[in-house]
């Protein structure tokens, strides 16, 4: 199973009937997201974060994970959202990119969702230029659009500076 839904462009459906991908599901700004569930090492509740001078906005500090120093990325910021509202705990999804491990800093954790990779959809033209840089694709579901989170794209910074 591949870990990344791209949807071919011979086929709008993205996949063969019957494939399906699994996602851990999250919320931000009540928008549904997913992230991949083989990327996922770990969920943790509200941790102790510690700033980091000099790192770009996106990233909120760096936590202790077991005795590994885990680089925090505040999704809202990097989604250019407000932060969560004073009083409001969120959560924490540490994913593994290129070996390392990254908390993604999230409003809620969800269940795991298993989608038949035939649902899978290009981004919308509407959405968010900001939010389209950082997905990997869409999910219609049944009262909600669950975009994709490329992981990728979420920790890399460097179209936000060139477009600064």
């Amino acid at each position: 199973m591949s870990k990344d839904i791209g949807v071919d462009p011979r086929n709008k459906a993205g996949g063969i009937a019957g494939d399906q991908h699994e996602f851990v599901s999250i919320t931000v700004a009540e928008q549904l997201f997913g992230i991949p569930v083989l990327q996922v090492q770990d969920v943790l509740g509200p941790q102790r974060i510690t700033r980091i001078p000099l790192a770009p906005p996106e990233v909120a500090g760096s936590l202790n994970l077991r005795g590994r120093i885990v680089t925090a990325i505040d999704l809202r910021t990097r989604l250019r959202l407000p932060p969560l509202p004073e009083g409001q705990n969120g959560m924490s999804v540490v994913v593994d990119h290129g070996g390392e491990l990254y908390s993604v800093m999230v409003d809620a954790v969800g269940e795991v969702l298993s989608l038949d990779t035939g649902m899978a959809e290009r981004n919308p033209a509407t959405l968010d230029p900001i939010w389209r840089d950082v997905s990997g694709g869409i999910f219609r579901l049944d009262k909600t659009l669950l975009i994709v989170l490329d992981v990728a794209r979420v920790l890399d910074f460097s179209a936000r500076a060139e477009a600064a």
